[in-house]
């Protein structure tokens, strides 16, 4: 039987994952308390609907930077999506194609810059951004922006909550790394740099600690934006002043995020940010938030508390596991009637609709 919901979905994935991968993909960082208060978070927020109101035809529809979105979501970037199915990335992009939403293709995919971008360029509306990690090596991070841009991707998205990869322990317990056959696709033919296999740690983590640049500052923003005109977007902002310094050094949009709870066990949960950093920036810029999104009402919470459009990420991993590209259409397609019914049992015939009334915090954290 067909899953009917994302946790299904979650539960089904666990049948067709190898420990190893499972374990990569769920896993927080340390004690795995902001990955658990993710989605915690949602549940202090309830709802407060609005009653006769003509919902018969409710639009979805929204843009990001511009572009046109079927509804207000992204999937999020991922890495090694190959260690779920053997379509990895492919898989992914088309299902968000063909349901007109964003995907943000990771520095670590499995799959090429230039192959994903191929699957855009079927779809006329196709919307596809490019995450960065800036390593060390300042010529490998600038060839991987200038094929971003040469490819057709509409923004850079740079990570900033990663100078140094967060303990996970479930990898660090498995001795983390790509199985045979497997490569970070957009750095597998520079020398020493495939993803070791290292005694008694996580290949990822020793990649991070000998690759990536912990010395990245506010001013490396201004290099980044000198070799590439497109648009950039920070991801993993979690305080008004940093969202605010972002927006003063010409960023146009803010992902709200703690990389899934995966980087500082104890941060904030990302929603909890989401109010502070969307006053802070006051339409300067535009605010997305992720993490713990497993439900339309979810996405309505978000939107209802100033964000643009959500990230959805494990999600997306469950149903790529389970049935590739059909599995991560059906999550899409999943959240898209969740959200429309949550919209009109609310009372919202678009998403002007969505606002802050319609939330109240249930045992908020101070």
């Amino acid at each position: 039987m067909q899953p009917i919901n994302l946790f299904e979905y979650e539960q089904l994935a666990t049948q067709h994952l190898s420990q190893m991968a499972l374990d990569y993909y769920s896993s927080g960082a340390w004690d795995e308390i902001t990955l658990r208060d993710n989605r915690a978070a949602f549940e202090r927020w309830k709802l407060r609907p609005r009653m006769l109101v003509d919902v018969s035809d409710r639009n979805l529809t929204t843009s990001i930077l511009g572009q046109p979105l079927a509804l207000p979501l992204l999937i999020a970037p991922m890495a090694f999506q190959c260690l779920a199915h053997p379509d990895g990335e492919i898989a992914t992009a088309k299902a968000a194609a063909s349901a007109g939403v964003a995907m943000i293709l990771s520095t670590l995919a499995t799959k090429t810059i230039e192959e994903v971008a191929a699957v855009g360029q079927n779809f006329p509306n196709a919307l596809q951004w490019f995450q960065l990690y800036i390593h060390k090596d300042r010529g490998l991070t600038r060839a991987l922006v200038e094929r971003a841009y040469a490819a057709g991707y509409k923004a850079l998205c740079l990570t900033v909550d990663a100078p140094l990869l967060g303990q996970r322990e479930r990898d660090r317990r498995n001795e983390f790394s790509l199985p045979l056959g497997l490569q970070a696709a957009n750095i597998a033919t520079i020398k020493d740099l495939d993803i070791p296999h290292a005694q008694g740690e996580s290949g990822l983590f020793t990649y991070f600690a000998k690759q990536l640049n912990p010395a990245l500052t506010w001013k490396d923003l201004a290099w980044l934006q000198s070799i590439c005109p497109l648009p950039l977007v920070i991801k993993g902002i979690l305080r008004g002043d940093d969202a605010i310094r972002a927006v003063d050094c010409g960023v146009k949009a803010i992902i709200v995020s703690n990389h899934g709870g995966r980087q500082l066990d104890s941060a904030i949960a990302s929603l909890d940010a989401l109010a502070e950093i969307v006053t802070t920036v006051d339409n300067r810029a535009e605010v997305l938030v992720d993490g713990g999104i497993r439900r339309g009402t979810d996405i309505l919470k978000a939107l209802a508390l100033g964000a643009k459009a959500v990230l959805i990420g494990r999600p997306i991993l469950w149903g790529l596991a389970v049935a590739g590209e059909a599995g991560v259409s059906h999550i899409l397609t999943l959240l898209q009637n969740e959200f429309s019914l949550a919209m009109a049992l609310s009372g919202c015939q678009n998403l002007q609709d969505i606002d802050a009334s319609l939330i109240i915090a249930s045992h908020a954290p101070k």
